[in-house]
């Protein structure tokens, strides 16, 4: 047993593609070891803004603070939802 926490930078696009993949089947894997399957749909209260503050995130950059840990569900994204958001229309 246990839960799957992240913690990620996304630009405005990711942010959107975030949202309508609310309701969409996440599948991560077995992130937690053997037979440890982590999937289900995305739910609004899944993801949670932490800070916007462009001047905040860019000084923690320079200083080489690590903001990203974990498994960004940006990375398992349905595969519609990414063909979508990178065809030209």
């Amino acid at each position: 047993m246990g839960r799957l926490i992240s913690r990620f930078v996304a630009e405005d696009k990711d942010w959107d593609l975030l949202q309508a993949s609310i309701g969409k089947q996440l599948y991560f894997g077995e992130v937690l070891g053997k037979h440890s399957e982590i999937y289900g749909p995305l739910e609004a209260k899944d993801i949670t803004v932490v800070t916007d503050d462009q001047q905040f995130l860019e000084r923690a950059q320079e200083l080489g603070i690590k903001l990203s840990t974990g498994y960004s569900p940006l990375d398992y994204l349905p595969e519609e939802e990414v063909v979508a958001e990178n065809s030209v229309a």
